[in-house]
């Protein structure tokens, strides 16, 4: 009886060795407890395992309350929580531009292509009682919705809330400024 060698069959069957021993199902395998099933081993029966106190998911903690709230001890905030620099008013314009003009039109009036195809008028942002309003309330208001407004918490994170809020205050100033709210070196173009 005469065995002959084949180099290729002998190396298809030391891979199937190498391959099949490294095969294992350990990680699919392991003990592990499905969400809300009971559990054995804790006292409770619960598997789910409630959170230390004081856990706060990451990316979360909201330790600043006039960032996240708009208020300040309770009360709307009449100031905002950063600097107002040309870089914030042009993120509000261009967030502004994106929510709230479909409603609220690009000036501020009210009169937003939503609103002309049928939609309820919001309030123009130049009567005096908004110019008179705190920062904290449009704050408050795009944050938690008011009246027909949805809120827009989900959609519009606070620090860009606020650069809508500062934008919004630039159309009001713009819209009731007088000559001598104009800087002087900037007077001669006006004429």
């Amino acid at each position: 009886m005469r065995i002959e060698s084949n180099p290729l069959r002998a190396f298809a069957a030391a891979a199937l060795i190498v391959v099949t021993s490294a095969c294992r199902q350990d990680m699919h395998d392991q003990p592990k407890y499905v969400p809300l099933r009971e559990s054995t081993f804790f006292n409770d029966a619960r598997s789910a395992r409630p959170l230390v106190e004081g856990t706060v998911a990451r990316g979360q903690l909201r330790d600043d309350p006039l960032l996240y709230t708009g208020k300040v001890d309770g009360t709307l905030a009449t100031v905002l929580p950063f600097a107002v620099t040309d870089r914030v008013v042009a993120r509000g314009r261009q967030r502004f531009d994106i929510f709230c003009s479909p409603c609220h039109g690009r000036t501020g009036q009210g009169d937003g292509m939503i609103v002309r195809r049928g939609y309820r008028h919001p309030p123009s942002f130049h009567q005096d009682r908004l110019r008179d309003a705190p920062v904290g309330h449009f704050f408050d208001v795009i944050t938690n919705g008011f009246g027909a407004m949805p809120d827009y918490a989900a959609q519009i994170r606070p620090a860009d809330r606020w650069a809508i809020v500062a934008y919004v205050r630039a159309l009001q100033l713009s819209t009731h400024a007088t000559i001598a709210d104009v800087p002087t070196a900037e007077r001669g173009k006006l004429q």
